[in-house]
């Protein structure tokens, strides 16, 4: 029954998100955490359960969240202590915020803003935290992009990680959430507390790129390109008209623009055995390989092995890598790193860096595309060619 109440109450919440600019985050969801500690930094909090307990929760209050037989114990620092099919902790100020330290091996302590959901299910305490938009991009950008960047670079990393957001609000519709914390969506580790970053999300509020059918594109980014881009097709076996080759000077100075492995002859050949080699080993420099352009296989006379297939087996940076035998050793030198396809992080820095701002930054790696606010989205439901407005977002802002 309570399950069915939880779905209930989701429904609702889900609908709030689209119209008040919401979205609801799984948290730890790389972990099954037994317990956690909820306390309140900022605000104050009312726990809620459909049990009938209402309790508020102020600073220097600590909330224990335990699962427990099936259900939720929930223990306060000023009140006795009871149990519950699931629990919700509402911000009463529309400024609260909260800590969460959960007891899973290493406890690890995080900073959250909005509402907070939690109930048992599958083996582990789920907690879902329902925050701002706006709060929640902040906190990817300072997780996928770091700190200590300029301004414009921010901006644009925050469009791509508001493009993803919407594009796939809905991937975890069947959970009950929009979103994970963990890179199956988008890394998220709380709040930002970096001025820069959080100046950058609201500077860009509500902007998404869109294609030349105003269709959310898919925003792919990577670390370095090492001086060119991957085409889609030769990643993802896909071709996308937005994203082509770009040849990049801006990222070959930086720090991961190029990289070496060494390893010995015997593993080499061992590899490409594994790999469905039959050719003869007595003769080491055939195995020799450039690679001046990207290029999506090996060679060795008519044998040919996925570079994506050598960089799996051997945990490599890239796949934009040149192949030297010296002696009894076989050394790798090789470019960038990530899948290449996109934008180029170090790329994008540098020519923030250089003083380009966040349309020159997206234009020069995307073709074709547009830069507008959520509002003017449309996206197709399924194979249905009817376009749909996604006027459900317009509480997302507008510019």
């Amino acid at each position: 029954m309570y399950r069915r109440l939880i779905l209930v109450l989701f429904f609702l919440i889900l609908f709030a998100s689209f119209t008040m600019g919401q979205v609801r985050i799984r948290l730890y969801s790389s972990s099954t955490p037994e317990s956690a500690i909820f306390s309140v930094i900022g605000g104050s909090y009312e726990l809620r359960t459909y049990n009938g307990e209402n309790i508020l929760a102020g600073k220097n209050e600590p909330v224990l969240i335990t699962r427990y037989n099936g259900r939720l114990a929930v223990k306060t620092r000023n009140e006795k202590g009871f149990t519950c099919d699931s629990l919700i902790l509402t911000g009463l100020t529309g400024n609260d915020s909260f800590s969460l330290k959960i007891n899973d091996g290493i406890p690890l302590k995080q900073y959250y803003s909005g509402d907070l959901l939690c109930y048992p299910d599958l083996g582990t305490l789920v907690m879902v935290n329902n925050c701002n938009i706006e709060s929640y991009i902040a906190g990817v950008v300072k997780a996928e992009g770091g700190s200590g960047r300029s301004r414009e670079y921010f901006k644009t990393q925050a469009i791509f990680a508001r493009t993803y957001m919407y594009k796939y609000f809905d991937k975890h519709l069947r959970d009950r959430y929009n979103v994970c914390d963990n890179t199956h969506c988008q890394a998220f580790n709380g709040l930002s507390v970096d001025s820069v970053i959080n100046r950058a999300a609201i500077e860009t509020k509500g902007l998404v790129i869109l294609d030349r059918n105003n269709i959310l594109i898919n925003s792919a980014f990577h670390s370095n390109c090492g001086g060119e881009t991957s085409s889609p097709e030769d990643v993802w076996l896909t071709s996308l008209p937005y994203l082509k080759k770009v040849n990049d000077p801006y990222c070959i100075s930086s720090r991961n623009a190029s990289w070496k492995k060494s390893l010995s002859l015997t593993s080499w050949i061992l590899l490409l055995k594994n790999a469905g080699y039959e050719g003869a080993t007595n003769n080491p420099a055939v195995f020799n390989f450039s690679q001046k352009s990207r290029m999506t296989s090996y060679n060795v006379g008519t044998f040919t092995v996925p570079l994506s297939t050598i960089r799996t087996d051997l945990n490599l940076r890239s796949t934009f890598f040149s192949v030297i035998v010296d002696g009894d050793s076989v050394i790798l030198r090789g470019r960038g790193y990530g899948h290449g396809v996109g934008l180029c992080q170090e790329g994008a820095m540098t020519m923030a860096g250089e003083g380009k701002n966040y349309r020159q930054i997206i234009d020069f790696y995307y073709s074709d595309i547009i830069i507008t606010d959520i509002k003017n989205a449309v996206i197709l439901d399924g194979e249905n060619p009817t376009k749909r407005n996604l006027t459900g977002f317009r509480g997302a802002g507008s510019r």
